[in-house]
């Protein structure tokens, strides 16, 4: 047990400063975690001499990968791309497949081991592409959102795949018998997870979203308990955590569970690439060095190719379809679980697992760098594209539809804003962390997210950095001091009204940068909304107001003071003064 612990902690260690040093150079931290295992694996170091402990870990993560991304399986943006993401994915998988099965074999690799690679390269990474557009914050872009589809569909695509390798008994694939055993097993196990997910989750609903450390174990039992099923009655436990996704991913509480299950995927996640680099060695290398050279070449060549014919032929542009290829052309972490699969199944060798990974990190460097400066690759290739663009085309534009308003909290007054929204016609969103509250808010079919106003991913999903009016009716003053604080670094335009029962937080908010501060006793919800709708989303109306409310908690202060001493003492009345000063003068 010490050595194990031993090993782990130098592991991380080790890792630790070779992301670091990844993250120093611009390159993905994935292939820092795969070089580590090179590192503390017998190529080097050989730190654990026990290489099924660190595969424990990293059957943990990948069962949590995949589960994760089950939950961010939104059909919506399927539909609205969804011809298009369907015949890009099931093309390039398809091309890509064949291309590189017939080309390896040319290069000494077996049908079955050419089968295996080609249709690894024709799946692309999920978590890569959308970390890299996720950085550059092109999510919501035209390109952005035919990434998304593609990869959704191969992920698709690649899970049955691993079904049909999961039916491999005795080193034979494709076997009728098992097969069809197989694909019984599944169909009620997936039924009874169906059933589970539509009528006995939305009764628990309540009971278990409205603790957070409940929820948590809830999530994590689901998630690895349908893992562990499907291991169980000989399926993948990829696809077993997969589906727990894909069946909770309608759920309301569903991007809470993601945003608190990351932090415990990111670990396992890594502790699970690290496991993988331990086995790759190089004493083999020599053999396969031209079949990764035309490998890595088919992907990061060959499938751009292929996805700019498709999307042109569908009529999009040029640069929408330069845009998609380079953000899909790398090699999917679903394809080294695949071929891991079928070298465990004995369907393939340990070489080709080898060969796969050389392929996937060569791709994910190459795909960092080639989209970090698309902009410029594009201008200098773009007189070359023509061929890939019809003379009526569909343009990439920025999107349309984002939120103007955004509530945070509907409990306390919230039904009041709802009101004025709806009176302003304009697209918002409620978000609230309350099971209860969000009941009522799904019966009354307004459009909410359930989650934690801190989380960061959430307030971008949300579009807080882009929406014109943002109001909290939280009391919690930790939580409006971080709503200000991030609206002040994105969306320093926006109206924000915060609420709170203590006029000493009232006068801090402000200071913050809060345009008005609804304090219950001074005025409420139903005042502020109306003030609203007459004045309209002009912030500089809420100049006045803000002056009168600063005026009346300098005035109250001393009365109050005696009955808040120890709260009191944090905010001086100087510091009441000299803001009403300083709204004065900017009035």
């Amino acid at each position: 047990m010490d050595s194990v612990f031993s090993g782990l902690s130098i592991i991380i260690a080790i890792g630790t400063l070779v992301a670091l040093i990844m993250r120093s150079i611009g390159q993905p931290l994935l292939i820092g975690h795969i070089i580590t295992g090179v590192i503390v694996g017998p190529v080097a170091l050989n730190v654990i001499h026990n290489p099924n402990s660190l595969q424990v870990f990293g059957d943990i993560g990948i069962a949590l990968l995949l589960f994760i991304i089950g939950l961010g399986m939104n059909p919506k943006v399927v539909n609205e791309v969804g011809k298009a993401s369907f015949i890009t994915g099931l093309s390039e998988i398809g091309f890509v497949s064949v291309i590189g099965w017939l080309v390896l074999q040319a290069f000494g690799l077996s049908s079955r081991e050419a089968i295996f690679i080609g249709f690894g390269l024709g799946v692309n990474s999920t978590i890569v592409a959308l970390k890299l557009l996720g950085d550059k914050k092109e999510l919501g872009r035209l390109y952005g959102k035919l990434t998304i589809g593609t990869s959704l569909v191969e992920d698709v695509v690649a899970a049955v795949a691993l079904l049909l390798v999961a039916s491999a008994k005795g080193g034979h694939w494709l076997s009728a018998g098992p097969l069809a055993s197989l694909t019984f097993k599944g169909i009620l196990v997936g039924l009874a997870m169906y059933v589970v997910s539509k009528e006995v989750l939305p009764r628990l609903q309540k009971l278990v979203a409205s603790d957070q450390e409940l929820l948590f174990l809830t999530a994590i039992a689901i998630g690895l308990g349908s893992a562990a099923l499907f291991a169980k009655i000989g399926l993948s436990m990829e696809v077993g955590a997969l589906a727990a996704g894909v069946l909770l991913a309608t759920r309301p509480y569903a991007q809470e569970i993601a945003a608190r299950l990351r932090p415990l995927r990111d670990f396992f996640v890594i502790v699970f690439f690290i496991a993988l680099g331990t086995e790759l060695t190089f004493s083999n290398f020599q053999t396969i060095f031209w079949p990764f050279i035309v490998g890595t070449l088919i992907v990061v060549a060959v499938k751009p190719l292929i996805i700019m014919a498709s999307l042109g032929a569908m009529g999009y542009t040029k640069r929408t379809s330069f845009m998609t290829a380079a953000t899909l052309s790398q090699v999917s972490e679903f394809s080294i679980i695949f071929v891991i699969l079928g070298f465990q199944k004995g369907l393939i060798s340990h070489e080709i697992v080898s060969l796969l990974t050389f392929i996937a990190l060569a791709s994910i460097a190459i795909s960092t760098y080639f989209v970090t400066f698309s902009e410029k690759v594009y201008a200098r290739v773009e007189g070359w594209l023509d061929m890939f663009e019809r003379k009526k085309a569909e343009g990439e534009t920025l999107p349309t539809e984002h939120n103007e308003l955004v509530l945070f909290g509907y409990q306390r007054g919230g039904h009041e804003f709802i009101n004025l929204f709806k009176k302003l016609k304009k697209r918002y969103v409620v978000i609230d962390y309350d099971p209860e509250v969000i009941d009522t808010i799904e019966q009354r079919k307004i459009n909410y997210l359930y989650g934690d106003a801190t989380d960061v991913e959430l307030l971008e999903e949300a579009g807080v950095q882009q929406a014109k009016l943002v109001v909290s009716t939280i009391p919690d003053f930790q939580v409006n001091m971080f709503l200000l604080n991030y609206l002040k670094n994105k969306n320093p335009q926006a109206i924000v009204i915060m609420h709170t029962d203590d006029p000493f937080d009232a006068a801090k908010l402000y200071e913050a940068g809060a345009s008005y501060v609804i304090l219950p006793h001074y005025i409420g919800s139903e005042k502020t909304s109306e003030f609203i709708a007459k004045s309209g989303l002009a912030k500089s109306a809420f100049r006045k107001q803000r002056i009168r409310h600063l005026d009346y908690l300098e005035k109250h202060y001393g009365a109050l003071e005696k009955l808040n001493e120890i709260n009191e003492k944090k905010l001086s009345r100087a510091l009441v003064k000299s803001m009403v000063s300083l709204g004065r003068a900017k009035a």
